[in-house]
């Protein structure tokens, strides 16, 4: 799809889905209650991710977002964007700047390669502070549901 919500055309892959495709942006408000839910949804008990003092302690400002709740969210992005049908078969992801609570995470993408029933997109997640997180997803849109 594009920024708009269209489909772009793709000559013969049947998806309707073509490279330069962009996904429209997600902005994720980063609240308190997301990060610390995430980090213990993830079985991630690492203080740093749900007591500010200890956070504090170890030098960070804040308790901060750990990666499995960002993949977590780069994986709702692609699926909220191509529908409960697609399957996501790689997301390589790295993170950068922490995501803190009060700030917000604006997850865009681009589509940089297809073949077939398979896209490739381009992921940035950026706050205040920077890219958040940056990355590929692969996913596979089973026939007829592109």
């Amino acid at each position: 799809m594009t920024a708009g919500g269209e489909r772009g055309s793709h000559a013969d892959d049947g998806t309707g889905i073509k490279p330069g495709d962009e996904l429209p942006p997600l902005e994720i408000p980063l609240t308190r209650t997301l990060i610390v839910a995430g980090a213990l949804a993830s079985r991630d008990y690492q203080d740093v991710h749900h007591d500010a003092e200890a956070a504090k302690d170890k030098g960070s400002p804040d308790i901060f977002m750990n990666i499995l709740t960002t993949n977590g969210l780069v994986g709702r992005y692609i699926t909220d964007h191509f529908g409960p049908t697609a399957v996501l078969r790689t997301v390589a992801i790295r993170l950068g700047a922490p995501n803190y609570p009060g700030d917000t995470m604006t997850l865009t993408g681009t589509v940089t390669g297809v073949d077939g029933d398979t896209a490739q997109v381009r992921i940035t997640g950026a706050n205040a502070l920077g890219h958040h997180v940056t990355g590929t997803v692969t996913v596979s849109l089973p026939e007829g549901t592109a």
